[in-house]
């Protein structure tokens, strides 16, 4: 499977721990769509601390155990999915930001074969 080598489009799409979408944590809904519309992948990555548009300071501390954590959802694909999707990613967000930049996959492979215990 190596469709994605080459010149690619990597989305990133910050948000917060808390968001919602359906009553659904807005991370595990976009992912959820990723892999529905046969994106090639997805990672979540959650931030230690942040702060968005309100310069709200978000924090993981030891005693705050109900901190909205940054998160982070990356996909990479071509221009054309990023660009069909962008519409029902847009209308899923209440906040955050997308960004979008140029990347060159080098590598792009699932061998069975090769995965190591």
């Amino acid at each position: 499977m190596s469709k994605l080598i080459g010149e690619n489009v990597l989305m990133r799409i910050f948000i917060g721990e808390q968001d919602r979408y359906h009553h659904k944590p807005l991370y595990e809904a976009l992912v959820e769509l990723f892999r529905k519309e046969g994106f090639a992948g997805a990672t979540v990555l959650r931030g230690l601390s942040g702060f968005g548009a309100h310069s709200v300071y978000h924090t993981q501390m030891l005693l705050d155990l109900s901190a909205d954590l940054p998160l982070i959802v990356e996909v990479v694909d071509s221009q054309e999915k990023i660009d069909a999707i962008m519409p029902t990613v847009d209308e899923m967000m209440g906040g955050g930001m997308i960004t979008l930049e140029k990347a060159t996959v080098i590598r792009y492979t699932h061998d069975p074969n090769k995965i190591t215990p």
